[in-house]
């Protein structure tokens, strides 16, 4: 593995066999590429460690669930946690609607408010509508600033005792704006509601450190992070997760169980029913020691000198539209005038470039942006200079084909 220098940029390409020579993937914020190292470890998970965890009394078996309990442990450091509180699940998904259901499903009541923004996630919004209707809950929703950021201003203005909880996106997928999150975390308290992150674009690209964000939930999926689809992270508060119910019943979250009645294992098992992903939390260690090889610091840098230059470079087409701030974190969401996101998407495709279009599960921003749908380049460890070049010739032919 190549790294970069204070004043080299990565050099990360030939770790990622699924790239080959002249295509541009520019889609990390869907889903990234795998390094070697995550591929060779799930390759050992299967071919040569594999067995079950928590339940074996064999040699391997105990192997792997050190493996597993090990991986716990890396990924409640990475993001400053304990392993206590750090819950495996499928991904930021399901880790939300786990929260809906097991916190705000038992602690909200009729006349509450929930808290989203208008950049929200579908994962983020649909979530919290459905618990609302439920137990009669209302949902509220904070603008976006002029450059389209969350505003936080506009949200501690409209913020009451009667919002019970505040879900945000720590970097939106479709604008690449961050969030100030500590910041919201202190308006979400001086009300006394609680506060989940979605950092499903961030743990990728920044240090995460959620004791110093002072958040009540933190959710992200390992397959954003040059990990494994199929596995992600909650984080909750350990006095949250210990009075929260169950989400589901089966093996391994229970204490004992009888006809008359089954008690329940403390978090995290309480919340990991039946057999994990285990192969799954092998690989998302090590995608998380490949990240960690490298520095967020070093990424988050990598990444922003890429949107800069892209958006440098699309803002001299005269028919190029850029949404999001000119600081976005790895994302560039861009329209062309008169041509729809889905044929500038195609016809990037014929020239080997690789993007996102569509509404990317955030009808709501489309409806506030004004448009049904962006195109979005997002990048990752293996992007360069030559993937810019390549997106910028594919934008002058969009716009050679469409007059």
């Amino acid at each position: 593995m190549t790294v970069a220098t204070a004043t080299r940029p990565l050099d990360l390409l030939a770790d990622f066999p699924a790239i080959p020579p002249g295509w541009a993937y520019l889609d990390t914020a869907a889903t990234s590429q795998k390094p070697r190292p995550v591929l060779d470890a799930i390759a050992r998970g299967y071919g040569e460690t594999y067995a079950t965890v928590h339940r074996g009394v064999y040699q391997r078996s105990a192997d792997m669930t050190l493996a597993f309990e090990a991986a716990r442990e890396r990924v409640a450091a990475f993001i400053g946690g304990k392993p206590g509180e750090t819950i495996f699940v499928r991904g930021a998904t399901e880790g939300i609607n786990l929260v809906a259901t097991c916190w705000a499903g038992t602690q909200l009541e009729a006349g509450d408010r929930i808290l989203l923004s208008t950049l929200e996630h579908h994962s983020n919004i649909v979530p919290w509508q459905m618990v609302a209707g439920k137990v009669g809950a209302e949902i509220d929703v904070i603008p976006l600033t002029p450059d389209h950021r969350i505003d936080l201003d506009a949200m501690a203005a409209m913020i009451t005792p009667a919002h019970k909880l505040v879900a945000l996106a720590h970097v939106s997928n479709v604008l690449g704006a961050v969030l100030d999150a500590k910041r919201a975390c202190q308006i979400a308290h001086s009300v006394g509601a609680r506060i989940l992150l979605d950092g499903c674009q961030a743990v990728p690209r920044l240090p995460v450190d959620v004791a110093e964000i002072g958040c009540d939930f933190y959710v992200f999926s390992g397959h954003k992070l040059y990990g494994p689809t199929g596995i992600g992270v909650l984080w909750g508060r350990s006095e949250l997760l210990e009075a929260m119910p169950p989400y589901q019943g089966g093996g391994s979250m229970i204490d004992r169980v009888t006809f008359a009645r089954t008690t329940y294992a403390p978090p995290p098992g309480r919340f990991e029913a039946g057999t994990p992903h285990i192969v799954g939390v092998v690989g998302l260690h090590a995608a998380i020691d490949y990240v960690d090889g490298i520095g967020l610091a070093r990424i988050h840098a990598h990444e922003t000198a890429l949107v800069t230059q892209a958006r440098d470079a699309l803002s001299q087409i005269n028919s190029v539209r850029l949404f999001g701030p000119d600081d976005s974190a790895g994302i560039v969401s861009f329209a062309v005038g008169g041509v729809h996101p889905h044929d500038v998407a195609t016809i990037l495709d014929e020239g080997n470039v690789a993007i996102r279009a569509g509404h990317h599960c955030a009808q709501p921003l489309m409806d506030a942006l004004g448009v049904p749908a962006t195109a979005r380049a997002s990048f990752g460890v293996y992007n360069h200079a030559g993937d810019i070049a390549a997106l910028v010739k594919g934008i002058e032919r969009v716009t050679r084909i469409f007059g």
